[in-house]
């Protein structure tokens, strides 16, 4: 911990990449282990364009399962560590893989969401935008104009929002700290962010439960504890 204190203290730019580990933490499930969102199902039934368009009761179904769950959670105090941070111009940018929008519900500015966000609804005609809590209302579905509402994340079969990926490249680009949160880094791009950062010369902390194809590269790794609880023991080292 007090090497992660010293390199936050010292870096003139710390951008932090978070992945399902972060929201774990705040009760919200994965997708991919043994009690994950996917277990039994095929996401493309669910989570796809394709499911949008010709499986649609199902597609609302699923996501109003997932804004009810996400309604049921809030940030941890990993979230509120990283706001804070971020105040006192200690970390620069977030780059995230969630989808639930706790980086700014905790009071995260600088925040690239790689995968959209469910905390917004949008219509596919006209593109105006809902709060998401409209999709568990009668007829939550549909716009003023008569359009469908759907989640604004990022569905299989629809590609990455380039202005959060440009943003988060250039990020990646400035780092001399790179810490990861709660990531396997096992799919592209969430690994390659924290390498292309340690090739330009970035500091990288990984912070994850299991391991990840990326430990070797790093020079520091935290497992098997709780990020809330890292961050909370580092925040202490700060002497904040």
């Amino acid at each position: 911990m007090e090497h992660l204190a010293h390199w936050l203290r010292t870096s003139s730019f710390t951008v932090v990449f978070t992945g399902a580990g972060m929201s774990t933490e705040s009760g919200l499930p994965d997708f991919r282990s043994q009690s994950g969102l996917w277990r039994g199902k095929d996401p493309m039934q669910l989570a796809s364009t394709r499911a949008m368009m010709e499986n649609r009761e199902a597609f609302v179904e699923f996501y109003q399962m997932r804004i009810q769950g996400l309604l049921s959670c809030k940030p941890h105090a990993g979230h509120e560590w990283l706001a804070e941070w971020e105040r006192r111009g200690f970390v620069h940018g977030i780059i995230t893989q969630n989808v639930d929008g706790f980086h700014q519900a905790a009071g995260s500015l600088a925040v690239a969401e790689l995968h959209g966000s469910l905390a917004k609804i949008r219509c596919l005609d006209c593109g105006t935008e809902y709060a998401h809590t409209c999709y568990l209302e009668d007829q939550g579905t549909i716009c003023a104009c008569g359009g469908f509402l759907r989640p604004g994340v990022v569905l299989f079969g629809e590609s990455l929002p380039q202005a959060q990926v440009d943003q988060a490249i250039a990020w990646t680009e400035q780092a001399d700290l790179f810490i990861v949160l709660g990531s396997s880094l096992t799919v592209s791009p969430a690994n390659w962010f924290p390498q292309h950062a340690k090739e330009r010369g970035a500091k990288l902390v990984i912070v994850n439960q299991e391991p990840t194809p990326l430990d070797a590269w790093a020079d520091e790794v935290i497992q098997k504890e709780r990020i809330g609880d890292v961050l909370q023991r580092v925040g202490q080292s700060l002497g904040e």
